[in-house]
């Protein structure tokens, strides 16, 4: 595949996967949103959706990587490494355009949500009424779970094994059951398994630190949180923000070891 078709692949299809698996996020958070509340199981089935989606377009151009950690696993099993600078870089540019047109999206529902004393506080709030999970965390602002993720537990170490864990779950099944014929990307039938197994980590894995399982997924609309002008806003919690890309990268690399080990 040209490199052509790997940047407009990647850049698209990761916008697709952010603007969607986003945009569930923003539907089950924010005030005037007519699923509000609607759980956790509603975000796990739209993330799982949104790799669907994402992936079926973007497959017959660049493969559906659509993550840096699905390329690191594919360079580390072929030992090509020549086009992952192109995907990672492309795969940053579709998170950020993605989490932008989330908040295009839901402009008005941000602007609620946002300027609401129950959610930000300040004269006139209640001071029994709970405050949105990402709220109490330091350094995390109240409507940055839309955009990226953050642990329920603040324990650096248990969140980063949760990380490389989960990574690890999705690239081992991406390798054995997801590849095309050419071993470089998703093929068809991949996409499907692919997209089942992305529920299921979040089902049973995501609780502890929401799933980011790849890092562009999580870096590129943390950046665009940071860079809006949205009001009460808070902070973008860059702390913690080493450990969704790490984890990722760590986990992909032991799952292609051990598939380099064991199946090839």
């Amino acid at each position: 595949m040209s490199s052509s078709d790997i940047f407009i692949g990647e850049t698209i299809g990761t916008a697709i996967l952010i603007l969607l698996g986003g945009g569930v996020c923003a539907a089950v958070t924010l005030k005037a949103s007519k699923a509000r509340n609607a759980g956790w199981v509603a975000i796990a089935l739209g993330w799982g959706f949104a790799v669907m989606v994402a992936a079926y377009i973007s497959t017959p151009l660049s493969g559906a990587h659509l993550n840096p950690a699905v390329t690191l696993a594919l360079a580390i099993k072929d030992g090509d490494w020549s086009d992952v600078p192109l995907y990672w870089g492309s795969q940053l540019l579709g998170a950020l355009i993605g989490a932008a047109l989330v908040w295009i999206a839901y402009y008005g529902q941000f602007h609620a949500h946002l300027t609401d004393k129950e959610i930000v506080g300040g004269p006139g709030a209640q001071t029994t009424t709970a405050k949105a999970v990402e709220a109490q965390e330091k350094g995390a602002g109240p409507v940055l779970g839309v955009f990226s993720t953050g642990p329920e537990i603040r324990n650096t170490w248990q969140n980063l094994a949760t990380e490389i864990i989960g990574t690890f779950v999705l690239i081992l099944a991406i390798l054995t059951q997801g590849l095309n014929q050419d071993g470089d990307g998703l093929g068809a039938l991949g996409v499907l398994i692919t997209s089942f197994v992305v529920v299921g980590i979040g089902l049973s894995l995501g609780g502890p630190t929401g799933y980011a399982i790849n890092p562009a997924r999580d870096l590129g609309p943390r950046i665009v949180h940071a860079l809006l002008p949205l009001p009460n806003k808070g902070g973008s919690d860059w702390s913690y923000a080493w450990i969704p890309v790490a984890g990722p990268l760590i986990g992909a690399a032991v799952a292609a070891g051990v598939y380099n080990v064991a199946f090839a």
